[in-house]
């Protein structure tokens, strides 16, 4: 019997790209340069890579934007969820954004890049003050956007969106 393939599945928040890494990734990191805070419209962008080989797009088509004549980023042309980091005319290594891993908690950040454009107080938002409800303050709001979520969930489905959901 042969061992099973290493599977760590990821996607996009819509559900309309999923995605397999058949390698555990390696590299991770968070960049603060201003061109991943755009990319991914926060204060880093949290990256892992794995060989090309190791990489399968399982559901929908990745778009790419050429952020700089080295590097291309993708992501869902449909929800807009940043997916891949890749340079151009390197055939050996993707990049994926750790957050549209199923389980982002399974690959901890190892290094940091771009730090010349860190924000002055990122270290201090560990110390926030922090909150176990959800999204919003107004808990009625936090009720209503859990009962309307269009979240894909967190695993691999065999069709997105479900078919109650086509009719609207």
């Amino acid at each position: 019997m042969s061992a099973a393939r290493l599977r760590i599945a990821g996607g996009c928040q819509c559900g309309a790209i999923r995605y397999a890494l058949h390698a555990r990734p390696t590299g991770a990191s968070i960049c603060h340069c201003r061109m991943c805070q755009k990319a991914f419209g926060s204060y880093f962008a949290p990256l892992a890579g794995v060989a090309v080989a190791d990489f399968e797009v399982t559901r929908g088509t990745i778009a790419c934007f050429r952020s700089s004549d080295e590097v291309e980023r993708g992501f869902c042309r449909d929800c807009g969820t940043p997916l891949i980091f890749h340079y151009v005319g390197r055939d050996d290594r993707i990049s994926v954004s750790l957050g549209s891993l199923d389980d982002p908690s399974a690959i901890p950040p190892e290094l940091q890049y771009g730090i010349e454009s860190r924000v002055p107080w990122f270290a201090a938002l560990a110390s926030l003050p922090g909150d176990q409800t959800t999204e919003e303050e107004d808990p009625a709001l936090s009720g209503a956007i859990a009962a309307t979520n269009h979240q894909h969930p967190d695993h691999d489905t065999a069709v997105w969106p479900p078919p109650d959901r086509l009719k609207n």
